[in-house]
């Protein structure tokens, strides 16, 4: 068997957010991930929340660990009324585990709190209050608290594994998040080539910074999105030159380039000839 290394040198959560959200009547929230873990627990009502394609209706009781590249969205019907808490943290450190993520058996994001419930709702409610008082080291309160909450978390999912399981849980972490995020870059870029794309704009879309998806993307697809991003928008200038309908400028512009020379020089590198030759 195999039980979770949680020590106080490398368990030094950073609270990035904790918020109480009410929800009245209908809503959709954008589906998205993170690059840090989020705690969600629906204290009041029930909520539709979309979960890597997978529909899961919540209720009471029941907590939503986050991990990153995890993908999730929420709905509510006309007449629903649903209160949540949410914590985004960082600076999570569990032995042989990747940083920042919260091992759980099966792989799944719902945690059913079966014994810890009402002290784990206890401190959320302390927080919230903490944090309206706003007085002096509110700050160091509410990371001493969320590191309760963690605990909590770790207790009721069980911090025993064998080693089986610990190693099927690593792997379909760093697959799925990697895939995930490599995934939405890519369709995004198809969607959207023609448009004034840059890494910071797809960082702030999808809550994950530069360099993380830089980072992944390359270990992925060997190529940066950067790159990636140029191949698709060439790929498109090569059938619309073949086509012979417009120009080179036309279609420099209609694959998201102002610059047609700037666009025929990237072109001939990539392709060996210029598009005026195509």
């Amino acid at each position: 068997m195999y039980r979770l290394g949680i020590g106080s040198e490398s368990y030094n959560p950073q609270v990035l957010y904790f918020f109480k959200a009410e929800h009245k009547g209908k809503l959709k929230t954008r589906y998205h991930c993170h690059d840090f873990i989020e705690l969600s627990i629906v204290i009041k009502g029930n909520i539709l929340y979309k979960i890597n394609d997978n529909f899961c209706n919540i209720k009471k009781g029941q907590i939503l660990v986050f991990n990153p590249g995890v993908y999730h969205c929420e709905e509510t019907e006309d007449n629903a009324y649903v209160e949540e808490f949410h914590l985004g943290i960082t600076g999570i450190k569990i032995e042989d585990f990747p940083k920042d993520f919260i091992p759980i058996k099966g792989m799944g994001s719902i945690v059913k709190m079966e014994k810890n419930y009402e002290a784990f709702y206890k401190v959320c409610e302390e927080m919230y209050e903490e944090q309206k008082k706003n007085q002096c080291g509110y700050d160091l309160m509410l990371k001493s608290m969320a590191m309760q909450l963690l605990v909590l978390t770790l207790r009721e999912t069980s911090t025993v594994l064998d080693d089986k399981e610990k190693e099927d849980i690593k792997l379909s972490f760093e697959s799925s998040e990697k895939q995930n995020i490599v995934d939405t870059i890519s369709t995004y870029m198809e969607q959207n080539y023609n448009k004034d794309i840059s890494l910071e704009k797809i960082s702030k879309n999808m809550y994950l910074s530069p360099v993380y998806i830089s980072k992944i993307f390359k270990e992925e697809t060997g190529a940066s999105p950067i790159n990636h991003l140029i191949k698709i928008r060439l790929a498109k200038a090569k059938e619309l030159l073949e086509e012979g309908e417009l120009s080179v400028k036309a279609v420099a512009k209609e694959v998201g380039y102002d610059d047609a020379y700037h666009f025929s020089k990237i072109f001939k590198k990539y392709y060996g000839n210029p598009p005026s030759k195509i």
